[in-house]
């Protein structure tokens, strides 16, 4: 009777496998590596021109809500958090880097024709181009797809009848642009489909192929193949994959902050007990969300928690694709002065080039407050020093530290990598949502290949992929795990993807 009991238990098991495979809640999962090293210092300033140029990205997707946010300041040392991962298209394969953004839609990728792309990186990686010609899966995007009329739609894209080309023209704030045209080819990520079960995947989908750059996109330092928009839209390639059944409607990262960072990037939900959660604002072309206080050492500030709101040109945006995080003014301010209170008696405060920054002779974290950021449904977003401070280098024998949050006269608080390193985030689209959790990144996560708690399984990042079985015997999860194996076979015989 037991082992009745363990055998129907492993083929309910398998059947929940098979249900995944075909249901195509599966997980996908990329590693993330970080574009500079932390010991390779930048100038503040050119850390904020690269972000207005990202801000400036961010707002006018597929969307095409053009607003600048015009952000101030002086040029200070900062270590670059950049942060880009490959992905794998075409017949034959090929593999291209792509900086991870939340913060706009598209994937796109340098053409074999473009004119003033870069030819090499500053970041030690060989940049490569998409042929078209060369895939003998690519296929242009014709102005008579629905795809083309939704972009239209957008007023980032054209359609030229002479080619008979969807195409698109991004320009952004700073005078940098690209333009280029629609294509769709097969995509490649593998899948964790059942116990103890990884596949090679496929998917046909919709992406960019620049044949032109200009301005800060020509240029070699920080150069990749291309940006993988992660976005709320139509033509991400979350919303692509999840709308085919291929992977929930949900992904993760977890942007490692310390030495030579990394992480992990993952399109499924990662699991941890101490995550919370926030409501997306809805109706939004961003991740917005309702941030409504903030805290020093448990005190909350004295700001109207109006200036936070969602309205038109407002709000608070998470974004991967912006370094440094942006207050507007009237939280600036009262935040700078909560942290100067809290620590002038201890360290010396000082201006530096136009920055807030202390002389601390030793560790940050023994004297200088934790911050909360507090959102709606009662998440709160705990700060370390390390995550709002930036090391600027020694002055007189003691470290010099500065905030690292920047004040803008627009009306977004940009949440960027500062804040968003060191800490798992949860992009729960099915529910509108967001979680995250303070997290060291270099650890393994546990990923969930279901959008319901009760269909969990687990995966490793560290080392072989393994799920655990509490519930059955050995011989019910050897069984069921050489059953699976056979199912998705069948599965994947049977319903190709395409």
């Amino acid at each position: 009777m037991r082992a009745s009991v363990c055998l129907w238990l492993a083929l309910a098991t398998v059947a929940l496998s098979a249900a995944l495979v075909h249901g195509g809640l599966t997980g996908t999962f990329l590693p993330l590596e970080r574009a500079i090293p932390l010991n390779q210092r930048v100038e503040l300033e050119s850390l904020r021109a690269r972000d207005r140029a990202r801000h400036s990205r961010i707002l006018q997707g597929v969307f095409g809500g053009v607003v600048d946010f015009a952000v101030q300041g002086t040029s200070d040392p900062y270590f670059v958090g950049l942060y880009f991962t490959k992905v794998k298209l075409g017949s034959p394969a090929k593999e291209f880097y792509v900086q991870i953004d939340t913060g706009s839609d598209i994937l796109w990728l340098n053409c074999m024709t473009c004119s003033n792309c870069p030819q090499s990186s500053g970041l030690g990686i060989q940049l490569d181009f998409f042929d078209t010609a060369g895939s003998s899966t690519a296929a242009f995007v014709s102005c008579a797809d629905p795809i083309c009329s939704y972009a239209v739609r957008t007023a980032t894209s054209e359609c030229s009848s002479q080619a008979d080309h969807c195409s698109y023209t991004f320009q952004y704030g700073d005078g940098s642009g690209t333009t280029g045209y629609y294509v769709s080819d097969t995509m490649y990520f593998d899948t964790v489909v059942g116990q103890e079960l990884v596949s090679n995947s496929s998917s046909t989908i919709v992406f960019g192929c620049s044949t032109y750059q200009s301005g800060d996109l020509t240029k070699t330092d920080k150069a990749v193949d291309g940006i993988f928009g992660f976005g709320p839209g139509a033509l991400s390639v979350i919303s692509q994959l999840s709308s085919q059944g291929l992977t929930p409607k949900a992904f993760s990262h977890c942007l490692k902050g310390q030495d030579n960072g990394g992480g992990v990037l993952v399109l499924g939900e990662i699991l941890e007990p101490s995550m919370v959660y926030s409501p997306l604002v809805p109706s939004q072309p961003h991740y917005n969300l309702n941030l409504q206080s903030i805290a020093v050492n448990g005190q909350i500030l004295p700001i109207d928690s109006d200036v936070f709101a969602t309205a038109n040109n407002r709000g608070t945006i998470v974004d991967t694709g912006t370094t440094l995080t942006y207050l507007v003014q009237e939280a600036y301010n009262p935040f700078v002065d909560a942290i100067t209170a809290a620590v002038s008696q201890f360290y010396k405060p000082i201006i530096s080039k136009g920055n807030q920054c202390y002389l601390v002779s030793n560790s940050v974290g023994d004297i200088f407050p934790q911050v909360s950021l507090n959102f709606m449904g009662g998440a709160s977003m705990i700060l370390d020093p390390e995550h709002y401070l930036m090391h600027y280098g020694f002055l007189d024998g003691a470290a010099m530290w500065c905030i690292g949050f920047q004040r803008t006269d627009q009306r977004f608080t940009i949440l960027g990598d500062l804040v968003l390193k060191d800490k798992i985030f949860v992009y729960d689209l099915a529910n509108q949502r967001i979680g995250w959790a303070n997290y060291d990144c270099s650890l393994a996560v546990n990923v969930s290949m279901a959008t319901s708690k009760s269909k969990d399984a687990y995966i490793n990042n560290s080392g072989p992929m393994s799920v655990s079985c509490p519930h059955i015997g050995t011989f019910s999860k050897l069984l069921a795990s050489g059953i699976a194996a056979f199912l998705v076979h069948i599965v994947f015989m049977d319903f190709p993807v395409l």
